[in-house]
Formats: structure tokens, sequence, C-alpha cells
């Protein structure tokens, strides 16, 4: 009999994936899929409960491995909330492209099902403390609920866009998706500029920018 192999958390998200975009589905059972790759039953369960906790820690090592090479780079640190945010953004979604075939596989199956929340929840649960964490400057209140209530307000917000931002990218057919690029720069610099109470021109751009991607797509 071979020895078992040892395996790391990486490891076994990298094998799901593979096998996911081979098969076009999930392994039949946890026993099978770790018989497939010759390592110990018990190890997967070290990390994960089941199939789709693997799925729910995929999303979430998209978000750390963004994130990761943010704090790696010098120019970032200074960078401010906005900057911060479209770098997030622009960086998160090279990764997600770069895994576009099993994120598509994966939200696809999901999308008339609940369980693709619980499969977003820890990339929100990250994503939300990554925007509190921002330092984004909001209207002083005077008032500690009324606080609470917009910084509340501000991460759902901010959860929100991120998910519309994920429909747009998995919708758009343009080449090196441009379109995507296009609207996150438009999408995150008209939060901020609501936030700073600047002039609507950027809500309008954002508008007329939707409006015409719908009557095209359409």
């Amino acid at each position: 009999m071979a020895k078992k192999k040892t395996v790391s958390k990486n490891d076994i998200i990298s094998l799901y994936m593979g096998y996911v975009l081979e098969h076009n589905e999930n392994p039949k059972s946890v026993f099978a899929f770790t018989k497939k790759h010759n390592f110990e039953e018990a190890t997967l369960y070290q990390y994960f409960t089941s199939f789709e906790a693997i799925e729910k820690g995929i999303f979430e090592a998209f978000f750390t491995n963004s994130v990761n090479t943010l704090i790696r780079n010098e120019d970032y640190q200074n960078f401010d909330s906005r900057n911060k945010l479209l770098s997030f953004y622009f960086t998160f979604f090279e990764n997600l492209t770069a895994n576009r075939s099993y994120v598509k596989h994966v939200l696809d199956k999901y999308k008339n099902d609940l369980k693709g929340l619980k499969v977003l929840s820890g990339l929100k649960n990250h994503f939300n403390n990554y925007v509190s964490n921002l330092d984004i400057a909001m209207l002083d209140l005077k008032q500690k609920k009324l606080e609470k209530l917009q910084e509340n307000a501000l991460k759902e917000s901010s959860w929100l866009q991120l998910l519309i931002t994920i429909k747009f990218w998995l919708d758009d057919s343009s080449a090196s998706f441009e379109k995507t690029d296009i609207f996150i720069e438009k999408s995150v610099n008209t939060t901020f500029d609501v936030i700073d109470i600047v002039p609507i021109k950027s809500v309008l751009d954002l508008g007329k920018f939707l409006f015409k991607e719908k009557f095209h797509m359409n």
C-alpha cells in the first residue's frame, strides 16, 4: 500500500478546485476524494467539515491572498481609503479572473439557492472587517447609536457593491474584462463622492454607464 501523502490546507483547496474543474461536479464523498488523492480523510477534517466548507474557504483564500499582496506593496501603505479600496478591488478581481472557471461554476450552481450566500459568508466577514479598518471619513453624528448605524450601513452597502461587481464581472464579455475595470472605478469613486457629499457628477456618470450596458446587453 502506498504511503499516504502529507497535505496542507492550501493543497486540499487546490486538489478540490482541480477535481471540480475536471469533473464539473463535487466529489462523491470525502472518502472517495481523499482516497483518489492518497491522503488521510482525517487530514481534511482538520481544516474543513464538508465540501461546502472548502468552497467557503476558497473564497476566503481569494480575499486573503489579495490583501497579503497589497500589504507587501509599500505604495499601498500610503494610499488614502479610496485608493486602498480601489487597489483591493483590482487585485481581488485579478485573483477571481485567474480562477474564473471555478468561480463561475460555483456561483452558477448556487445562483437560485440560499447556499450561495453561505458560500460567500466568510468572504463577507473578511471584507466587512477590511472596510471597517479603512478609516473611511463619515458624518460626525455626535451620537454613538447613530454612528453605529452609519457604520453598519457603510459595511452592508459596501458588501452589496462587491456582490454587484461580481455579478457584472460574471456577465462581462469585454476583452480582458475592461468594462469591469471601468465599473469598479466608477462605482468605488461614486461611493466616496456620496460619503464626501461631493457634487453628483460621479453618480450621474455611473447611472449613464449602467444604462448603456443594460441597453446593449439586452
